[in-house]
């Protein structure tokens, strides 16, 4: 007897707290239903329910078999989906949402050439800096650079993001470039909002410290922080994922390059492994691929 369908069966009688009705919702007679949970029974070596005229219980052997029978069928849906994945196309619409910067400096190009690979697969990109509600605002996939991820969420590392203090040139000219952390008290220091408008924190030689700065400008996006910056406004830590063909380019200058900024991860996060759309799961694929790695592509 299949054992895949009797178990299917006996977690229909859990369910529905009835032989009689599990048949019902199975289209089966329940003496079928009677059959697939005695050849269950017989299979595992236990009995599994305690039947009586009025209801049925579970006995010990039981509620152990509904945990590791709802993890089997999983199972067997997954690899239903994984063995159908390779005669169908991706297909359908992703709602993605990510911070502003990382979707204007990477992420956009990257949707675009998988796009380009899956034709079928439409795309609602949400630039927020702030973290959405993925369940209130049908989130697919987020894009979240953070080390701290809500609990319940499912996430894999895309990337490190590393930042720098940097400046650029026409600044340095008229003010100088500070040689000790101290020294920055004494520079126009621009700041994320988001991450701290008081103090800069560094990592130097395995260890963490906090440097006193005066902000003389601080703004909640990316983008006009590192605008600011290229005006020559001050001083400021910014993600290379951003800033990386401007450092290259030498239109910005890294400042203190013993003193490394935190480093965060970049994270795809949704809500669940289990039934993901096919185009989901490849575009998690890709992104890692992407992006993966010790040294991500612009840090390169």
């Amino acid at each position: 007897m299949d054992r895949l369908t009797a178990t299917r069966v006996f977690l229909t009688v859990v369910d529905h707290g009835s032989l009689t009705r599990a048949a019902e919702h199975l289209e089966m007679s329940t003496a079928m239903v009677s059959r697939y949970l005695a050849a269950l029974e017989n299979w595992l070596g236990a009995r599994l329910l305690h039947r009586t005229t009025r209801r049925i219980g579970l006995t010990e052997a039981g509620e152990s078999a509904v945990v590791s029978g709802r993890q089997l069928l999983e199972m067997a849906e997954d690899l239903e989906q994984l063995a159908g994945s390779a005669r169908r196309q991706p297909a359908g619409r992703l709602r993605i949402a990510c911070a502003p910067s990382f979707a204007e400096a990477q992420l956009t190009a990257a949707l675009m050439e998988f796009q380009h690979a899956h034709p079928l697969v439409d795309f609602s990109l949400v630039a927020a800096d702030r973290s959405v509600d993925l369940t209130a605002e049908r989130i697919d996939l987020a894009v979240r650079i953070t080390n701290r991820l809500e609990p319940g969420l499912i996430a894999r590392q895309l990337a490190v993001c590393r930042s720098v203090l940097c400046a650029a040139p026409s600044y340095l000219e008229r003010h100088g470039r500070p040689q000790t952390p101290d020294a920055l008290l004494s520079h126009r220091c621009l700041s994320h909002s988001l991450v701290s408008v008081t103090h800069y924190r560094f990592t130097h030689a395995g260890k963490a410290i906090e440097v006193p700065v005066v902000e003389r400008f601080s703004t909640n996006e990316t983008a006009v922080l590192c605008r600011a910056v290229l005006a020559g406004g001050g001083i400021g830590i910014l993600p290379t994922y951003f800033v990386g063909k401007d450092l290259r380019e030498g239109r910005l200058e890294r400042i203190l390059p013993a003193y490394e900024p935190d480093t965060l991860g970049v994270h795809a996060v949704f809500l669940s492994r289990h039934h993901q759309p096919l185009a989901l799961r490849l575009l998690v694929d890709f992104l890692v691929d992407r992006y993966g790695g010790a040294t991500p592509p612009w840090d390169e």
